[in-house]
């Protein structure tokens, strides 16, 4: 297997460090390495290994050998694999640790994280203010701790929020938010501007934190999921489905029914689909062309009719569960979901046409948002952000689930880093996702069961589950308690990695294209926030 030829070069490359490597559920890598040699080793895989860094998370697990764990996940995306580098640190001494965010950009969001959760610090960090907690949280608490009671009240302190500070000759800030004019979640975003163009733009988010890492703490899995589904509410089966594969890992769960996993492939693809029609109806709202908007709002409600035909729900909910879907909802609806799909193609190829022949939308839409593939890659920008600026990267591909290894389907990538890049991969997504629909359709044995009974779930047991969400690479890290309990759900979405990379692509803009640069990534404050 590849991942254990990746394994053998993890481990010559850490030999002098490494205190224990293994290969758990068939391609995740663990290696612990010490305190002392944490950063040099993170380099070392980073530049020795074809490997992006996709998640850094802390665990306290003073339960079990009393100190916070540090964990560093690497993606192999051409093999397949994860590697994870781990640390653990004495909760009795010091939390401090090496950055690694000058020689690995992506870390340093991740770095705050942890500071603010578990109180960890960072040396010679780039930025080490607050992250998730504002001015008003008590410094020296840090709520990911397992001493941290999750019904705590806190007494609220009173400190001004720190911001970069642009100066020069004719310089202003704009302040935009939390609260917006329109019905949307809050999020606080600083704007330095020079005359019309950005200069800089600082987002403050996490006004819709919910705490729903510590709220899943020492419950039991299934109450978990129902957590899982209200992350993002228009990501929700992505969200439960990657919370279900990390489940099935720990159990050992290698095989699900056919009718499961095409069932999981068609419900991720309509969610796929509704949201990608959202995005460019809103991008139509944005340049003032109502008629397609109009267009694209009405197939999209189309698709969430369906949904809720099939299913109750509009946004899937109550529709996985670990070992499969909770019913059939597929079986004698096929009729259903295929006129369904014949109308939006028909419909949704035309109204493109118009859209993309109207030279006034195009000229709104070209060179405009522009972001960097230089950028994309450094901060790891995810789905279709980063497809759109070259970063030809896709999960379904790549660490392919449910029934997509079976299907035929092309992942669209574009080259001009643009509002418009980023429209024309959601649109070839969408043709592209009606496509593996109809595969699914076809393929899905008549018979068989919809889920399996996974057992009990093995303690302290953990896994990853990954999942290509209408936003990108959504990853869930589940490790596993006492009598069928979660003790650490850990959550990334594809918000937290695309918000910073956002900022940087409405520098040269004017502060009018803002809202059409933020429409074209349309990313989730409750999901990025938690």
């Amino acid at each position: 297997m590849v991942s254990e030829a990746i394994f053998e070069a993890i481990n010559r490359l850490l030999s002098s460090h490494a205190i224990e490597s293994k290969l758990l559920n068939e391609n995740e890598i663990y290696s612990e390495v010490t305190q002392a040699s944490i950063k040099d080793d993170c380099i070392s895989i980073y530049n020795n290994i074809d490997c992006v860094l996709i998640d850094l998370f802390g665990n306290d697990t003073s339960q079990i050998n009393n100190s916070i764990t540090i964990y560093y996940t690497f993606a192999v995306r051409s093999s397949n694999t994860l590697i994870t580098l781990y640390v653990k640190l004495d909760k009795k001494s010091s939390l401090h640790i090496d950055s690694i965010a000058k020689e690995i950009p992506a870390a340093s969001l991740y770095e705050r994280e942890i500071q603010d959760m578990f109180g960890v610090s960072f040396v010679n960090s780039l930025d080490s203010r607050e992250l998730v907690h504002h001015g008003n949280f008590p410094l020296n608490v840090h709520p990911l701790n397992k001493d941290f009671k999750a019904n705590t009240r806190l007494n609220f302190e009173k400190r001004e929020q720190s911001y970069t500070s642009i100066s020069g000759t004719g310089v202003f800030e704009v302040a935009v938010g939390p609260v917006h004019a329109g019905i949307i979640e809050p999020g606080h975003f600083r704007f330095s501007v020079a005359g019309e163009p950005i200069i800089n733009l600082e987002a403050k988010l996490y006004y819709t934190h919910r705490g729903l890492e510590k709220l899943s703490e020492n419950e039991n899995y299934m109450k978990v999921l129902l957590f899982s589904e209200r992350i993002s509410g228009d990501e929700t089966f992505t969200n439960s489905l990657a919370y279900c594969q990390a489940i099935e890992k720990i159990n050992g769960i290698t095989y699900l029914p056919e009718r499961a996993l095409y069932s999981r492939t068609i419900f991720a693809e309509f969610e796929r689909i509704c949201s990608h029609l959202g995005d460019i109806s809103g991008l139509c709202v944005d340049t003032g062309y109502i008629f397609a908007n109009g267009q694209f709002a009405m197939m999209r409600r189309w698709i969430q009719v369906l949904c809720e035909q099939l299913t109750g729900s509009r946004f899937l909910r109550n529709t996985n569960k670990p070992g499969g879907l909770r019913k059939d909802f597929i079986r004698n609806n096929e009729k259903l979901i295929i006129d369904c799909l014949n109308n939006l193609d028909k419909e949704f190829r035309e109204t493109v046409n118009i859209v993309k022949n109207n030279g006034m939308f195009i000229d709104r839409v070209e060179h405009t948002g522009i972001l960097s593939n230089a950028i994309a890659v450094d901060l790891n920008a995810v789905g279709p952000g980063g497809r759109a600026s070259g970063i030809n990267t896709d999960v379904r591909k790549e660490f392919p689930y449910a029934a997509y290894s079976k299907l035929k389907f092309n992942v669209p990538q574009h080259n001009n880093c643009d509002i418009n890049c980023r429209m024309n991969v959601k649109i070839e997504e969408i043709i592209e996702s009606i496509s593996i629909i109809r595969q699914a359709l076809d393929k899905m044995p008549e018979e068989g069961s919809i889920s399996i009974d996974i057992g009990n779930l093995k303690p302290y047991s953990y896994a990853f589950g990954m999942t290509e969400s209408p936003r990108g690479e959504n990853i869930h890290f589940v490790m596993t308690g006492e009598n069928n309990t979660i003790l650490r759900y850990k959550v990334r979405t594809p918000s937290f990695c695309n918000w910073p990379v956002l900022c940087h692509a409405v520098n040269t803009n004017t502060l009018t294209d803002f809202p059409l640069i933020n429409k074209s990534f349309n990313l989730s404050y409750a999901g990025n926030d938690l």
